[in-house]
């Protein structure tokens, strides 16, 4: 190993540091954002039904009932999204699946001409 330090100009083991350095550097902060990042989308849904229950509870003297009657139901949450979605599919046209080819002779094109310049047609006729 030293005979190929000796032997390079550049200590390689030295700048092989320098960039396990930087790789371990970036992998730190990669991993430490991705962990802050699930910490705090864990985080926001119970402050925000926190706040919710507290303001409820101001707005209707803390009784529970009065909470609990102010939500929707799973099952009407379901209900109401199944009708958007029907009515979004509605909005678009039904299209028939059949498909029409008609063969169209060949046009006059200045390019289709230029191969019977090229080829005498004369000499392959027998």
């Amino acid at each position: 190993m030293t005979a190929i330090v000796q032997i390079a100009p550049i200590d390689i083991l030295a700048s092989m540091k320098e960039h396990l350095v930087f790789a371990m550097t970036g992998f730190g902060i990669l991993f430490f954002t991705l962990l802050l990042f699930s910490v705090v989308f864990t985080l926001l849904p119970k402050l925000h039904s926190r706040k919710l229950r507290k303001k409820f509870q101001q707005m209707n003297g803390g009784s529970k009932s009065t909470l609990a009657n102010t939500m929707l139901p799973g099952e009407v949450s379901a209900a109401i999204a199944m009708a958007i979605s029907i009515y979004f599919d509605e909005l678009h046209d039904q299209e028939t699946a059949i498909l029409t080819i008609k063969k169209v002779g060949k046009t006059y094109s200045p390019w289709n001409s230029k191969i019977y310049n090229v080829i005498n047609f004369n000499s392959f006729q027998r």
